[in-house]
């Protein structure tokens, strides 16, 4: 029961990074607003997500997994009831920011009280895996649920879902979990967390606000500006740190976790990206209704609620490398399959069909050989570092894609052809996580 719990919690913060992509066309209407708006309603939670989940990691250790957990449900049920009332863009956006904070506080706590309730290794390992599988449940259930909520009852029903799911998650957590140790920890790495998130926060802004705004306009070229120099603040505070840093410099000495987070990065770019522009395509350039443009992404999703059982025994059998590569090959077909077939035509929609299976079955294999990747090249010390650093990795990959994918979108004279070019984008930034897993993640062990 208590797994349940933890689990729901996971999926939760799971099922709001993909739900709202159906939506977008809705809420475009509702609010009035445009593509660099929409861009903001995806980014505005995967950036505070991203940015601090190894602060998430610091204040479980510090102040208990049990407790943060629980801080994390209440903070998301409320801000995700707040974020349906929302009247305006800036209200959502703002909302968004702060709806990742809480999803952050979550995902490393509910992991922390899963190794302290199960003690048994066999009994800890099911439910390690039960709850990574969450992973891919929730993926498969995002376009569909948010297509489902938005036609019958409208966008806002995809924030409220979260309110019962957080009741019913905190009601089983707080009667069923253990209290977890508070373990003594250096202090928090607040130059590393505050430059990171102002990095990655305004490299963000330039790439969505630039063709809105011009690429020349001021305050794009200060945002460029100062995500550069908040990038160098950030690795001069942790060369400066060393082993005490929010991300310890000596992690990046093996090749192995380098190329985890590279590939983490592009696989999320192209996955994000991807599930943003034809959730687009899909409403903008064939007409389908939001019901029709969830059951659309059907083929993609449901291989990633499949297939990683299989996966996880063949990278357990022939290591990381070839899986990853493998996923990352198929991604990139299934991306540059539906580039040239834009149209209404049943080839057209055959090589949709088919272009997806193959994106879904992409990132079935790709995704846990990254995980598995990144496990086997970090000392065990920084093992919850690295697992934190991976999703960090891949959470800033899907603000950019969402990001650069969208500025391509913004430029296109169409909406089908905009969505030609940003699939052989996402494409070719796949085939770069081909290269990148091929020659740097480590093979059998």
């Amino acid at each position: 029961m208590l797994l349940i719990g933890l689990s729901l919690g996971y999926f939760m913060v799971l099922l709001d990074m993909t739900i709202v992509s159906v939506a977008l066309p809705a809420i475009s209407t509702s609010l009035h607003v445009g593509l660099s708006g929409l861009q903001w309603v995806i980014n505005g939670y995967t950036i505070t997500f991203a940015a601090l989940l190894l602060t998430a990691g610091w204040l479980s250790d510090r102040f208990g997994g049990r407790r943060v957990f629980l801080w994390g449900l209440v903070a998301f049920g409320a801000l995700s009831g707040l974020s349906a009332a929302a009247d305006g863009l800036t209200m959502l956006v703002v909302l968004r920011l702060a709806l990742g904070i809480p999803g952050a506080l979550l995902l490393p706590s509910s992991l922390a009280v899963i190794t302290n309730a199960y003690t048994n290794p066999a009994e800890r390992a099911r439910a390690v895996g039960s709850w990574a599988a969450i992973t891919g449940a929730a993926l498969a259930a995002g376009p569909v649920v948010g297509g489902v909520l938005t036609e019958t009852v409208g966008w806002r029903a995809i924030f409220l879902v979260n309110v019962p799911l957080a009741l019913i998650s905190l009601v089983i957590t707080a009667r069923r979990a253990p209290e977890t140790a508070r373990k003594p920890r250096r202090g928090l790495d607040l130059t590393g967390q505050l430059s990171s998130i102002v990095s990655l926060a305004a490299l963000v802004y330039a790439l969505i606000e630039g063709p809105t705004n011009g690429w020349s306009a001021v305050d794009v070229v200060v945002a460029f500006a100062v995500a550069v120099v908040a990038a160098v603040v950030f690795v001069a505070a942790e060369r400066r740190a060393g082993d005490a840093a929010m991300l310890p410099p000596r992690m990046f000495g093996n090749r192995g976790f380098s190329a985890a987070l590279v590939a983490g990065l592009l696989a999320n770019f192209g996955l994000s990206g991807l599930l943003f522009v034809l959730s687009l395509f899909f409403q903008d350039g064939r007409h389908y209704s939001s019901f029709g443009a969830g059951l659309a992404f059907l083929p993609l999703t449901l291989p990633t609620a499949i297939n990683p059982i299989f996966t996880g025994r063949l990278v357990g059998r022939i290591g990381p490398r070839r899986p990853a590569t493998i996923g990352f090959a198929l991604m990139a077909a299934g991306a540059l399959l539906q580039a040239p077939f834009t149209g209404n035509s049943g080839l057209a929609l055959a090589a949709t069909v088919v272009g997806l299976v193959l994106f879904g079955f992409g990132v079935s294999f790709a995704m846990p050989a990254l995980v598995a990747g990144m496990a086997g090249s970090v000392p065990a010390e920084f093992a919850g570092i690295g697992a934190g650093t991976l999703n960090s990795a891949r959470q800033v990959g899907a603000s950019l894609g969402v990001a650069v994918l969208g500025v391509v979108l913004g430029q296109a004279s169409s909406n089908p052809g905009g969505t030609r070019i940003a699939l052989i984008i996402a494409g070719v930034a796949l085939l770069a996580g081909v290269l990148v897993s091929s020659t740097s993640l480590r093979g059998r062990s």
